[in-house]
């Protein structure tokens, strides 16, 4: 993790309410496709109890084969697999949900944004250096592939059925739950991963007084109830069995490799799920401490409580994505109104 010489300014960007720029209601059971890994019995057993708890469509399951046990896939592999997808996927799809944990990426690219974007190295970087900038970045869109291109995608990840379904069933129980909740925003005294903390003031007015915010100096927070949001930069975060998270939660910790689903030397970000989150974030190749290739804690919040579902809003606060992973239950929305 860089500390010195490869920090860019902060991001000085307001978390704008979604507008009415699209007439979409946003990414939905509707226009999600589910993709299953046919060579891996998890993945088998997690996209098709999701596709029946979420009612998801059966043109909108889509069904690959992957060698089973690899954390990456190379590019070329990929772009077979990719180019599968898109042949099958139907005209309305504007996000994607990968049923598996692993591979997590592709190259230097992590697997969510590729299938995103496709492989495209601009998203990647050498060292400490910026990537492309993400067109869905704070964006109004709610039909980003109509609009931008860009299907954001998120892995239903999990290292066993047990923990996939109860991702699932937490993400299911959230929806139009209007939390209020509580987000803690932790500064603590690790100083290079401590870099989104010039952020955490915008949260405040971002969170339109709808959920409770706390800023601590401290590197742990241990026994706190109804955890809507938790946001800190640590390589390991303890305390995580104290915690009591609301349906819904989001959680994430700056660090190098979190988004190494399953073989990080640090804490991976399936922690998080496994602790009673309902979605994270981690980085699969190092991205430096550049918090613009990390969730903006303003505008996921800030996204988040007005409506918008866990994909949309998680993806709308990271600039710079190529290199982080989304793990989580894409259409959890605890305050949108049931459809």
């Amino acid at each position: 993790m860089c500390v010195l010489g490869c920090l860019s300014p902060p991001l000085l960007v307001e978390a704008a309410p979604p507008t009415n720029a699209s007439h979409s209601l946003g990414i939905d059971r509707t226009n999600l496709a589910v993709i299953i890994n046919s060579s891996d019995p998890l993945s088998v057993a997690t996209g098709e109890y999701y596709a029946h708890a979420r009612r998801i469509p059966a043109t909108n399951v889509i069904r690959i084969a992957l060698p089973v046990g690899s954390s990456e896939m190379s590019p070329d592999e990929f772009l077979r697999v990719k180019s599968q997808v898109d042949s099958v996927a139907p005209a309305n799809i504007q996000a994607f949900a990968l049923a598996w944990t692993a591979p997590y990426r592709v190259g230097c690219m992590s697997i969510t944004s590729a299938f995103a974007f496709g492989y495209d190295r601009s998203y990647c970087a050498n060292g400490c250096a910026a990537t492309r900038l993400s067109t869905y970045f704070n964006s109004p869109s709610r039909s980003p592939f109509d609009e931008l291109r860009v299907r954001p995608t998120m892995m239903l990840a999990g290292r066993s059925f047990n923990d996939t379904k109860q991702l699932i069933d937490r993400g299911i129980a959230s929806d139009a739950s209007f939390p209020r909740g509580r987000a803690f925003l932790l500064i603590t005294s690790d100083t290079a991963r401590n870099t989104r903390a010039s952020l955490y003031p915008m949260a405040e007015s971002a969170a339109a007084g709808l959920t409770d915010i706390s800023v601590l100096k401290q590197d742990t927070l241990t026994d706190a109830k109804e955890v809507m949001f938790y946001f800190t930069g640590r390589d390991r975060v303890a305390g995580l069995e104290t915690l009591t998270y609301l349906p819904g939660a989001i959680a994430d910790h700056l660090t190098s490799f979190g988004g190494q689903l399953t073989d990080s030397g640090q804490m991976s970000a399936l922690r998080w799920l496994e602790s009673g989150a309902t979605g994270s974030y981690g980085t699969v190749v190092e991205p430096c401490n550049f918090p613009q290739k990390f969730p903006h804690p303003a505008l996921v919040i800030g996204r988040y409580i007005r409506g918008e579902s866990l994909i949309e809003a998680y993806w709308k606060s990271v600039a710079w994505p190529g290199q982080g992973v989304f793990i989580g239950e894409p259409l959890a929305a605890p305050y949108r109104l049931r459809r």
